[in-house]
């Protein structure tokens, strides 16, 4: 996006109140995620983050019971309700909550969907290069937290690296570096 221009910012500045008002308010309204943003902070004042992570949460646990006849369809799922998670982050700004999301997302789909990545192969490639980044993600994400968090997510992250490391994404996790035990 180009900046805006010296005189255009001055322009805008001495507006009247009322004109501005209205332009601001046509802008907020073409975008979406902004929207949100500004009805999370000035209405909601922060305070549903924990509703918010629930309805993802529950989001995760349908999607992840949907039986998907494939591992890419298994992957189009994933990629689904990661831009849920994506979208609650962009919104919230909670990096805990992406971080415990993500880990349960990856080891939610795990639990329901394990036989579908049993073996590495054609049909599964693509999927076990997806799970291999997620992890390769959100592991990054979680050593950036307070280092506190580290232990509330040590079992879930060992839990999603011994189920990587026992499957198809096994390939790339070698690949990525992806240590096999997470340790606080």
């Amino acid at each position: 996006m180009p900046a805006l221009d010296p005189d255009l910012k001055k322009a805008i500045v001495h507006m009247p109140g009322v004109e501005k008002d209205k332009l601001l308010l046509r802008l907020i309204a073409k975008d979406a995620t902004l929207s949100e943003k500004l009805y999370f902070e000035l209405v909601e004042r922060g305070q549903t983050v924990d509703e918010r992570r629930e309805l993802i949460r529950d989001f995760i646990r349908r999607t992840a019971t949907l039986n998907a006849d494939s591992a890419g369809w298994l992957m189009m799922d994933m990629r689904t309700v990661s831009g849920y998670i994506s979208r609650h982050f962009k919104v919230t700004k909670d990096k805990y909550g992406e971080v415990e999301l993500m880990l349960y997302m990856l080891n939610t789909f795990y639990d329901h969907n394990a036989h579908l990545l049993h073996k590495y192969n054609s049909r599964s490639d693509k999927a076990a290069g997806y799970i291999a980044k997620r992890a390769d993600q959100v592991l990054k994400k979680a050593l950036k937290l307070d280092p506190d968090y580290h232990i509330e997510f040590a079992n879930e992250i060992n839990k999603l690296l011994r189920w990587i490391y026992g499957n198809a994404p096994a390939h790339y996790a070698r690949q990525m570096g992806l240590p096999t035990e997470w340790s606080v």
